[in-house]
């Protein structure tokens, strides 16, 4: 089915996101040391964050009990999945909702400090999308304006009919705010079989809400979407159980189970480092 949509994610998808988030973890560490009382350099975050990059793929990015994410995807998620075990060594902030609170703010407030650092054929890529066009959307779960005000900055041209749909927190597990018989077809769960033990958790409520939204205001569908990303779990999982072609743009440090996760798809599925390989998905 020809592809009539394109949905994108930002962080990472489109930036280099160890240099766009440098500014990040300097601030989120030092915010995090003010309101412990202590440096967490010398409280031990490189040994906690050398164990969990070399650990296993089943490591990750807890809310509400189950993981959402891999912790060593991106700056980011490497940095609260570091703080949460360190304050777990020191015994601190032991209330989980008042620590996943703190550092939901102290994210937020290290975010505003990101470097922009969009890939080199970030601005060449999104220029040839717009000019198919198609709807082209950012859905991402960085702030609207953040992300807008990057992207007004690349100024790639057609910047005006780029639609940003920002907060998506595609990382929550939970029942949109009307639910729907598309949604409530959706399983619970996947399985990446050989490659990961822990469950990809798929009902992400506020993403569907998001892309929901997307295709009534375009009057496309899942079957007619393209979906970019580069983190299986978090932006392509769940367009993918929906019906949605996806194209994993591929980290550095991309995880075997993602890998597999994309094969099993077959020509819905699509895997590599380019931005430029999406393109020529559009044309089936």
């Amino acid at each position: 089915m020809a592809i009539r949509c394109v949905v994108l994610d930002f962080d990472g998808t489109f930036t280099d996101v160890v240099a766009e988030g440098a500014p990040f973890v300097e601030h989120f560490r030092r915010r995090l040391s003010e309101v412990l009382g202590r440096d967490v350099m010398e409280a031990g975050w490189a040994g906690v964050e050398a164990e969990v990059v070399s650990s296993s793929e089943e490591h990750g990015w807890e809310v509400g009990g189950r993981v959402v994410a891999p912790a060593v995807a991106d700056p980011y998620l490497l940095s609260n999945f570091v703080a949460r075990r360190l304050c777990d060594k020191l015994g601190v902030l032991p209330d989980k909702a008042e620590r996943a609170k703190l550092l939901d703010d102290l994210y937020r407030e290290a975010y505003a400090r990101t470097a922009m650092a969009f890939k080199p054929e970030a601005k060449e890529v999104l220029e040839a999308l717009l000019d198919t066009g198609l709807p082209v959307h950012v859905v991402t779960n960085a702030h609207t304006d953040a992300v807008e005000a990057k992207l007004t900055k690349l100024a790639p041209r057609g910047r005006e009919r780029l639609r940003v749909s920002g907060d998506a927190r595609k990382f929550l597990i939970e029942s949109p705010a009307t639910p729907d018989a598309v949604f409530d077809a959706v399983p619970d769960t996947t399985r990446v079989e050989g490659a990961l033990v822990r469950p990809i958790y798929l009902r992400r409520g506020r993403y569907y809400e998001a892309l929901r939204r997307i295709w009534s205001e375009t009057d496309t569908s899942p079957e007619t979407t393209l979906v970019a990303g580069d983190i299986f779990e978090l932006d392509l999982a769940l367009p993918a159980a929906l019906g949605a072609s996806v194209q994993l743009v591929a980290r550095a440090n991309v995880l075997e189970y993602e890998r597999r996760a994309i094969t099993a798809l077959g020509a819905r599925g699509g895997m590599d480092t380019s931005l430029r390989a999406i393109l020529p998905r559009l044309r089936g």
